[in-house]
Formats: structure tokens, sequence, C-alpha cells
């Protein structure tokens, strides 16, 4: 099928992953690898990054590096080539940006209906996705 698909997850909500991930190990098949991506999210601001502990940065990246690790372990099918990749940073960017990394044939992203006024006028990180990207992006609800 793909010999490289990329799947990004937010450890937080399951919804990211539940429908997404078996779907992306179908992809996968016999020889494929399922690279799954955790997104520490960039805070935005200088001003509220001075506030935060020395080393909070490493720090949130070793974990989202563990938590990624275990959900493999948990939760990807056994003799699926997986492999978890940490990102820092604006999500759709990072995202991108692991896409280009990894050689990724495929982008594997669930998505939430849209449903409130924030959607509307901020998008989704799928959005943004299939609108930017220059690889293929199959898009799960």
């Amino acid at each position: 099928m793909f010999d490289n698909i990329l799947l990004p997850i937010d450890m937080e909500h399951t919804a990211s992953w539940e429908k997404s991930l078996p779907i992306a190990v179908k992809l996968c098949g016999a020889g494929g690898t399922l690279h799954v991506l955790g997104i520490v999210h960039d805070l935005g601001s200088a001003i509220i990054a001075s506030y935060l502990p020395e080393g909070f940065e490493e720090n949130a990246l070793r974990a989202m590096k563990s938590k990624l690790d275990a959900f493999i372990e948990k939760e990807v099918p056994s003799g699926t080539n997986a492999v978890s990749h940490v990102g820092h940073g604006h999500v759709p960017e990072r995202i991108l940006a692991a896409a280009n990394e990894v050689d990724a044939d495929i982008i594997v992203v669930a998505s939430h209906p849209p449903g409130d006024l924030m959607t509307l006028l901020v998008g989704s990180n799928a959005d943004k996705l299939a609108r930017y990207s220059e690889r293929p992006v199959l898009v799960i609800r």
C-alpha cells in the first residue's frame, strides 16, 4: 500500500486517533511504516514562556515521547512497524514539516465536524493540512 504513513495524534483526545489509527494501520500494509506524531503546542508568547520553570520545553517533549511510545505499545497492532515522533510548535506547520522529514506518502488525520462559530472562523487543523499539504491527506471523521 504505502511505505510511510504519518498519523498525527493528540494524546489528550481519543477522538484524534480512535477512527484514524485502524485506517492508517491498514494503509501500512505488510512493509510500511506508521509514523505516529505527537506535538507539544507552541505557547505563542515569550511573556508566557518566561513564567514557566526552566527546562519546561525539554521536559514536555520527553514526556510526550514516553506517552507516544506507550500508546504505540498499547494501541498499535503487533506486527505493525510503528515509530514515534515528537514535535514542538504550531500544529499544522509541525505536521507538514514532519511529513517532509519522514517522507510521508500520505498524512492520515482525524477531524471533528464543524459545530461551532470558532471552527467556522478559525478552521481546523485538518482543514489547514488539506489546504496546504503537497502530500495526500486523508481526513477521517
